[in-house]
């Protein structure tokens, strides 16, 4: 049988999303959200959790570009649990969400806009034939 590892969460970045460059040159961004628990405490304050995001590639890049600190996100999955060496030989265990998909909530770093702008849109449209140039009429037909 299969197993299912999917993440859905919604929360805010603490801090300002950092992109890096691996070697081979694929941007990777991570950045930190909390995560608003759905209950209050004994001392009557909401708690929440803070998970570590990674997003890769052109996800990576648009992130880095719109996304700051305070920005509330949408994230959907995977849960990664990797470990690695440190400088010093400890054995390190590192839990985050590999994220497929980032939806900007609000609170942008700047205004999102589609990557082909209304004049590039017009121009195409400009080229699309009509059905009367398609047929080789000059003059609109009044069928």
């Amino acid at each position: 049988m299969s197993g299912l590892n999917q993440v859905v969460l919604i929360g805010n970045l603490t801090r300002d999303p950092e992109l890096r460059y691996t070697p081979d040159g694929t941007p990777v961004t991570s950045f930190t959200i909390a995560v608003n628990r759905p209950f209050i405490n004994r001392q009557g304050e909401r708690e929440a959790d803070f998970v570590p995001i990674v997003v890769w590639r052109k996800i990576a890049e648009t992130c880095s570009e719109y996304l700051m600190k305070g920005s509330q996100v949408a994230i959907e999955g995977r849960l990664q649990v990797r470990n690695y060496e440190d400088k010093d030989g400890i054995r390190k265990w590192v839990t985050e969400v590999v994220a497929r998909r980032v939806d900007f909530l609000q609170r942008l770093k700047k205004q999102f806009t589609s990557k082909i702008s209304e004049e590039e849109t017009q121009n195409e449209i400009d080229r699309v034939p009509l059905v009367e140039e398609e047929k080789g009429n000059d003059t609109p037909s009044d069928e």
